[in-house]
């Protein structure tokens, strides 16, 4: 297979890197809303079906500390390639089994192969020009958070229409499809030679949370947003549904398909962070996000008026938090090449331990004082980190510090 210099990465290319980190970040999505319709076929209780979502998040995160640094150490497409085959069998897997046990293993296994797209990120990066590495990198990260956003609509259609499992075969059969486009279109990618073990890769990830004050910041920042992010589309759909608003699952599967439109924020932000604008970027992302959970509070007793403005607010929220992971990913990918793998893991998993604590705070939030509640703490993640940014002291060495 040919390998392409990185000044020769295709347009085509590129479109498939997107496509393919969205097609396989929305299995760690697909289940959510259906937790109901899982929980009664597998014969799951009640208090028990949120084991569901969080063995996902479990297999993954332990994806991103284990897998993920494998990028700097093997080469990067026959990784890839590797983990698609592993999610499609999980997923055969989830389709296909009639007992709870069974389907909380799969989920794991899920999540723990579905890290595949972030070997594919800093794969994108490494294969494109240091003068359009942001914009590169947010295209590719349009198309993992459109799949982050419509996986929930998708799901809750097809479900509606035909029931759950169709939606974990359709996927299957999606992934096997990817894995051989992957092979065929996409170039090899083989990291410098290192003379590491394994375990020593694994090692060395400490040193480089503790010595990489960009990775530091980053992480912190964007580990609050998607805190935020992760807050509103937990607690929004309760707020939907109850008798407030009273819409179906239908419907809120429809409003979801609203913040798709936060996406197109990726690659703009990634042409101002190659512009060397990530500092005015960041600011205006993270106040973006702040500002997102007013809106639906300005004409607060006309039901019509309040559900557009949440529409709006979650259009903002997801420009915002989109914006910021590409200008973060950015500031990160420019500190070396034989690193990148290794950083983009610590990152993911930094910020992924923040969404899955505003998840889950969020929910607590909203029933101890509603809506209401929950919108004061979303809030309060934004701005915390808003306001260490502004008291971040600017670097005074390194093109690349200052733009973090």
């Amino acid at each position: 297979m040919k390998q392409y210099p990185p000044s020769l990465l295709k347009g085509s290319q590129v479109m498939m890197l997107a496509l393919a980190c969205g097609v396989i970040v929305a299995n760690l999505y697909y289940a959510q809303p259906l937790l109901g319709l899982i929980r009664a076929d597998i014969g799951l209780s009640a208090g028990a079906a949120g084991l569901i979502v969080t063995l996902t998040q479990i297999g993954y995160g332990v994806g991103l500390l284990l897998i993920v640094p494998l990028g700097d150490l093997v080469e990067n497409k026959r990784l890839v390639v590797t983990a698609l085959l592993a999610s499609a069998v999980a997923l055969v897997g989830l389709s296909s089994v009639h007992d709870a046990s069974s389907f909380l293993l799969g989920a794991w296994l899920l999540g723990l192969s579905c890290v595949s797209a972030q070997v594919l990120v800093p794969y994108a990066a490494h294969l494109s020009p240091p003068e359009k590495r942001g914009e590169m990198v947010g295209r590719v990260m349009s198309g993992l958070l459109l799949g982050i956003m419509l996986a929930r609509p998708i799901s809750s259609l097809m479900a509606h229409a035909w029931g759950w499992r169709p939606v974990f075969w359709m996927s299957a059969t999606c992934v096997v499809l990817l894995a051989v486009a992957v092979h065929l279109t996409l170039p090899q990618r083989t990291p410098p030679s290192m003379s590491v073990t394994y375990p020593q890769l694994l090692r060395s990830m400490w040193g480089l949370l503790m010595q990489t004050p960009i990775l530091q910041r980053r992480a912190f920042y964007h580990a609050l947003l998607f805190a935020a992010f992760s807050l509103f589309w937990s607690t929004a759909p309760l707020w939907l549904t109850s008798p407030r608003f009273g819409l179906t699952q239908e419907g809120v599967a429809w409003f979801a398909l609203a913040g798709v439109a936060g996406a197109i924020a990726a690659p703009i932000a990634g042409r101002w962070a190659d512009r060397g604008l990530t500092r005015k970027a960041t600011n205006w992302a993270l106040l973006v996000s702040a500002l997102s959970f007013a809106l639906p509070w300005l004409i607060p007793f006309d039901r019509t008026w309040t559900l557009v403005l949440l529409t709006a607010a979650a259009i903002l929220l997801d420009m915002g938090v989109s914006a910021n992971l590409v200008l973060s990913q950015r500031a990160i990918y420019s500190l070396g090449d034989e690193q990148r793998g290794r950083l983009n893991g610590l990152f993911m998993t930094l910020f992924f331990v923040g969404g899955a604590t505003g998840s889950g705070l969020g929910v607590w939030a909203y029933a101890q004082g509603g809506w209401a509640a929950s919108t004061v703490l979303g809030a309060a993640f934004p701005v915390v980190a808003w306001l260490a940014f502004l008291a971040e002291k600017r670097a005074a060495q390194g093109p690349a510090t200052q733009r973090s």
